[in-house]
């Protein structure tokens, strides 16, 4: 089925997009989760790196990575919960590799501070949630990033989450003012902050990376998780324009992946967007 003005069915996913055939993700199958928050822009930038297209729930099974984006991490969970999504994707992370960005590292991590929302415990941290204040204190910094060549990364903040505890078994990979905001675990990769919102590509081959060390076998499941954990030590850009965006697109969101599963006929509750 194509839309009469001949674009693809997915096309509010990623408008114009340039997909690389031959990029570092040929051959892989990576989805992002588009329950709701921006989706879309990781979606962008992953067609950098790898062909895309859409796909629905059953496609889950073959995924070897997912992405779990920014957006609301209370709004992500009850969409989890209302889709029956979170057993699945809990059983896709014991094979596959996911990667969290603010919301979605919440979203795996074991805890928060406050208690909720529920989350997945899919990597050995404790999240807390709009650690660096307010939309209004939103703001942009250059990260050292350990594992990722080409010096400093540009990180855009909003509303995010730090890493309050990280277990013994988590790699810390970047800090901000004394506060973990990057860390990886097995097959988990969180960052604090939003990688998709520039052009910088290669935090998301870092994900690429894994995801292919990962379906060639070079390491196994994600080790199971414990109680034990040690706290990470303590110590402006104006993103209104974004918020606005984001805030629409939440008020948006819990009818758009129907309609769009309406218009091809198939997958009546949510999509994901895959690469």
């Amino acid at each position: 089925m194509t839309p009469s003005d001949g674009r693809r069915l997915d096309w509010i996913l990623s408008p114009d997009s340039r997909p690389a055939p031959q990029g570092p993700g040929a051959g892989l199958i990576v989805g992002v989760l588009a329950l709701q928050g921006d989706f879309r822009e990781h979606r962008v930038m992953l067609e950098t790196l790898a062909p895309a297209k859409c796909a629905c729930l059953a496609d889950l099974d073959r995924l070897d990575g997912l992405v779990i984006p920014g957006g609301e991490s209370t709004t992500i969970s009850k969409l989890m919960t209302a889709y029956g999504l979170v057993e699945p994707v809990k059983a896709f992370a014991r094979r596959g590799v996911v990667f969290g960005t603010c919301a979605g590292l919440i979203t795996v991590a074991t805890g928060t501070v406050e208690g909720f929302p529920p989350t997945l415990g899919l990597i050995d941290i404790v999240a807390r949630r709009n650690a660096f204040g307010r939309q209004v204190f939103s703001f942009e910094a250059d990260l050292d990033v350990a594992g990722l060549s080409g010096g400093p990364l540009r990180a855009v903040f909003i509303r995010s989450p730090w890493i309050e505890r990280a277990g013994p078994g988590v790699k810390v990979l970047a800090e901000h003012q004394g506060h973990a905001v990057a860390a990886r675990q097995g097959g988990v990769l969180v960052a604090a902050f939003h990688p998709e919102l520039t052009h910088d590509t290669r935090l998301h081959g870092l994900f690429i990376d894994m995801v292919r060390l990962r379906r060639k076998g070079a390491w196994g499941r994600v080790p199971s998780l414990n109680g034990d954990s040690r706290r990470i030590r303590r110590s402006s850009s104006n993103l209104k324009a974004y918020g606005h965006q984001a805030n629409r697109a939440a008020r948006l969101t819990p009818n758009f992946p129907g309609d769009l599963a309406a218009a091809a006929g198939e997958c009546p509750t949510w999509r994901l967007a895959i690469t």
